[in-house]
């Protein structure tokens, strides 16, 4: 089947997911196919990135899964319609947000967390209501393969659809017409799926990369810094979007900081990271040779590892210190196994390199000062921001995930992504009573009719403090809404 036939198959269908009651099935089903099939995920993600099982429940299966349960819990109060506060001209007037679905919209996934990256989106395009096309990265071939295998088993046929395939499939894609595409990956693909969309004037959603910087100030207990850099940098071979790319780092505590990372390394995979259960493979050949590559044109010293086995497409965790903000590793995203030390001996420091680069995904800074970090926080820019800790702010499902500028566009997770997917339609409902009072603004128009309209409509500046301040908005407007009524009808109407 074409791929036009297969969109025009799901377009057939979309009015099934306008029921609320409907999206609740789907998501029910969509939980039962991470709980029965949790050994197949784990050993498919196994296949393609030699994960380990505590990896792919944490990071990919109970992440989906909580994820399922999160909008299951709340998809009753996002639709339902959100009213808005009204000024006077609309106090009689019923004024509302109506959250709508956008059709039928296309998820592009990424290699790197496979599960999640596919199924996130996929969540948050049901419930608000959508019917989806989601294309799995290629890349991540044997999780790929099961995602086609189980959700048709699941979900409605008619309303969702897996397509498997390479560049040409997902050319052919991008070819059609959606309401919506949402892509995960490079930001050059990035910039192919939004010349694709713009020609049909689709809105997208696009989670890209970049360089994701990590300050470490001068008064900072390292080791503890150490422990979380080297887990955030080195989770899944450092193939992470929003993984610390590369440190920033005063002079004085380099060394320190190197010993926290031997350290955390070793305790996290042992001496020999290759013999390691928990450690990571490099997803395939070209990514391999692209990652050795930077290592071998570093004009730094390799401080921690520099090791790799092609066949195994093993690469140890690496540490690269004494790095010019010239050099290839600092170049473009690394996304894989290498972490290089900058020096930047001030916070003012970092945050002058930091404000110098494209913005990143996200953003990390550790400091004993709380107010250092909420300054490097306040005077950058980033798709998402940690203290004291990296990646983390990717747990809480309340916290948007997105970029800024060459990072992404547009957000998701939890309510993020039902919004994401859905039409907030502008509402407003009058009676058919009260004609006479719309005489302000029907012809012939006189002096008279507009003083009533300025006095009504005009807005003013409102007062940072004082007695009103202090008073509801609702009891002013009703209060001045029943005078005015009653003026108007009194003294200009009758």
């Amino acid at each position: 089947m074409s791929m036009a036939a297969v969109l025009e198959r799901l377009r057939g269908n979309v009015d099934k997911m306008k029921s609320v009651e409907y999206r609740h099935e789907q998501l029910r089903a969509l939980l039962r196919c991470i709980d029965e099939n949790v050994d197949r995920w784990t050993e498919a993600l196994r296949k393609d990135l030699h994960k380990s099982k505590m990896e792919c429940l944490v990071m990919e299966v109970n992440y989906t899964r909580n994820e399922v349960i999160c909008h299951l819990n709340n998809l009753d109060e996002w639709t339902k319609p959100e009213y808005v506060k009204k000024e006077l001209l609309q106090i009689s007037d019923e004024c509302y947000i109506q959250k709508e679905p956008l059709g039928v919209v296309l998820i592009i996934g990424a290699w790197n967390y496979p599960v999640q990256l596919v199924l996130c989106p996929l969540i948050a395009a049901i419930s608000a209501g959508n019917c989806a096309i989601m294309k799995p990265s290629e890349l991540s071939e044997a999780t790929a393969a099961l995602i086609e295998e189980l959700l048709p088993k699941y979900v409605d046929k008619d309303c969702f659809a897996v397509i498997n395939g390479g560049v040409k499939e997902t050319t052919e894609l991008l070819e059609q017409k959606f309401d919506h595409i949402m892509y995960t990956g490079n930001s050059n693909v990035g910039k192919i799926v939004m010349a694709a969309a713009a020609k049909h004037l689709t809105p997208v959603t696009l989670e890209l990369g970049g360089k994701s910087p990590c300050y470490v100030d001068k008064d900072c207990d390292v080791e503890v810094a150490a422990r979380r850099i080297a887990w955030g940098r080195f989770v899944n071979s450092g193939q992470t979007c929003i993984a610390p790319d590369y440190v920033l780092c005063p002079s004085e505590n380099q060394e320190r900081l190197l010993k926290g990372l031997q350290a955390a390394l070793e305790e996290y995979f042992g001496k020999d990271p290759k013999e390691s259960e928990d450690y990571c493979r490099i997803v395939n050949q070209r990514h391999f040779q692209r990652v050795k590559t930077m290592i071998e044109k570093t004009k730094g010293s390799i401080a921690i590892g520099g090791d790799s086995d092609e066949k195994d497409l093993y690469i140890s965790p690496t540490v690269v210190k004494d790095v010019q903000p010239t050099d290839a590793l600092m170049e473009g995203e690394i996304f894989g196994p290498v972490l290089p030390i900058v020096t930047a001996e001030t916070a003012d420091d970092a945050i002058r390199f930091i404000n110098s680069r494209d913005k990143p995904l996200a953003l990390y800074a550790f400091a004993n000062d709380k107010k250092v970090v909420r300054d490097i926080a306040q005077r950058t820019s980033s798709g998402s921001f940690c203290g004291n800790d990296t990646m983390m702010q990717m747990s809480l499902a309340t916290l948007p995930f997105g970029g800024v500028g060459p990072s992404g566009m547009g957000s998701y997770h939890g309510k993020f992504g039902f919004d994401a997917f859905s039409h907030k339609k502008a509402v407003l409902v009058k009676a058919l009573a009260m004609e006479k009072v719309n005489n302000l603004r029907y012809p012939p128009y006189t002096e008279k009719k507009m003083s009533w309209i300025n006095w009504l409509s005009a807005k003013k500046v409102k007062s940072r403090g004082g007695i009103f301040s202090f008073l509801s908005f609702t009891v002013i407007m009703t209060i001045l809404a029943v005078l005015i009524k009653v003026l108007s009808v009194m003294t200009y109407l009758v």
